[in-house]
């Protein structure tokens, strides 16, 4: 609680000296505007609903490309858990795609898919998978041999094991997998947004930003990079109560 008091200090008084210098300096608003204008668009842009329309897309993209990414790292992580066969697919892959940035792979997917969601879809999806498998793959491989070897004397195989010992023994490597690949698949879908304007016909707070950029109104722009900051700020704190009450209650993890 100190923690927070202190950041929202911090905060306070850099918008103090923003606002100050911005109005002492009589600086450009083109360039940089002062704290007071962004926040008047911001209630323009609250007003007129296009701020949450924007939003939403993007979050859309972004748990759409999410959720698949994480079902294809899990179809991945159980195969390699099946057999030999299974890890060398699992480890091939990413060391293959791995280094890749995702928004490399755009304007393939742009030719494969077109213009619209799914080539957005198909790069974040791309940017979650491969961190996620290799972290969990590794909560996988670090799962006591008793505790496997428990699971199978009480009739677990296959699908069961899993179920009910690989996946709880290796979910702080799960989350901590889950958080990487959110942070990757959201920068993704920014960059997509702003680059290639892939979403461009239904919008996105990267296509809002870019679109602003060219009406030359800076304070729109400042309001999309806020509310990225904001949305990023909000998911780390989500990420912390679920840590807090699944991997720290069950004393999973010592922080």
């Amino acid at each position: 609680m100190r923690n927070g008091g202190n950041k929202l200090v911090v905060v306070l008084v850099l918008l103090a000296l923003w606002e100050g210098y911005a109005r002492a300096a009589d600086v450009n608003p083109l360039l940089v505007p002062a704290p007071s204008r962004v926040l008047l668009a911001f209630g323009e842009y609250i007003r007129d609903g296009s701020l949450l329309r924007h939003t939403l897309h993007t979050l859309q993209m972004v748990l759409t490309g999410m959720s698949i990414g994480i079902l294809t790292a899990f179809c991945l992580t159980a195969l390699a858990t099946a057999g030999r066969w299974g890890r060398d697919l699992l480890l091939t892959l990413t060391t293959i795609m791995n280094p890749l940035p995702a928004i490399a792979l755009l304007p393939v997917a742009l030719l494969w898919l077109g213009i619209g969601p799914r080539s957005l879809v198909f790069v974040i999806a791309n940017s979650v998978v491969w961190s996620l498998a290799l972290n969990m793959h590794t909560g996988f491989e670090t799962v006591p041999l008793t505790w496997r070897q428990a699971g199978q004397n009480l009739g677990l195989r296959g699908w069961g094991l899993i179920r009910h010992v690989y996946l709880p023994a290796a979910l702080p490597y799960i989350l901590t997998g889950v958080k990487i690949a959110w942070s990757f698949g959201w920068r993704t879908v920014i960059a997509a947004e702003l680059v290639f304007g892939a979403s461009g016909q239904a919008g996105g707070l990267g296509w809002m930003i870019n679109v602003e950029r060219y009406n030359l109104n800076t304070a729109g722009v400042f309001c999309g990079l806020v509310t990225i900051v904001a949305l990023g700020l909000l998911a780390e704190a989500l990420f912390e109560v679920l840590e807090r009450r699944t991997i720290r209650r069950w004393g999973m993890s010592a922080g």
